[in-house]
C-alpha cells in the first residue's frame, strides 16, 4: 500500500512539476493567449483550434522560429486568418508570449 501512494504521489508530481516551474515570463505569456487568442487558436499541446483555419500556437514553431515573430508581434500581425483582430503588443509583452510559446515546442 505505501508503495503504491509513493508510486502516485510521484505520478502527480511529475505531471505538476512542469506547470510550477513556469517563469513568470510565461505565465504572463499564457495569461495574454488566454485573454486574446484562445478564442479561436488551440493554446495547449493537445486541443484543435476552436476556429478551424486558426493554427493552434503549439505548431507555430514548425511554420516559424518562434523569435521571428517578434517583429511581427511589434508592428502587428496582419497576414493571420481572415477575423483574426490587429495586436501591437509592446517590447514586454512580446517577451512574455514569446516565453510562452517556446513552453509549447
Amino acid at each position: 500500500m505505501l508503495r503504491f501512494a509513493l508510486r502516485q504521489a510521484f505520478v502527480t508530481l511529475m505531471l505538476t512539476a512542469p506547470a510550477l516551474a513556469a517563469s513568470p515570463a510565461e505565465q504572463r505569456g499564457k495569461t495574454f493567449a488566454l485573454t486574446n487568442c484562445a478564442r479561436c487558436h488551440s493554446i495547449d499541446q493537445v486541443t484543435p483550434s476552436p476556429l478551424q483555419i486558426a493554427p493552434p500556437f503549439r505548431t507555430l514553431h514548425k511554420r516559424y522560429p518562434i523569435e521571428s515573430l517578434a517583429e511581427a508581434l511589434a508592428e502587428g500581425i496582419v497576414t493571420g486568418h481572415p477575423t483574426m483582430p490587429e495586436f501591437r503588443l509592446e517590447p514586454d509583452q512580446i517577451n512574455d508570449l514569446l516565453s510562452f510559446l517556446k513552453t509549447l515546442e
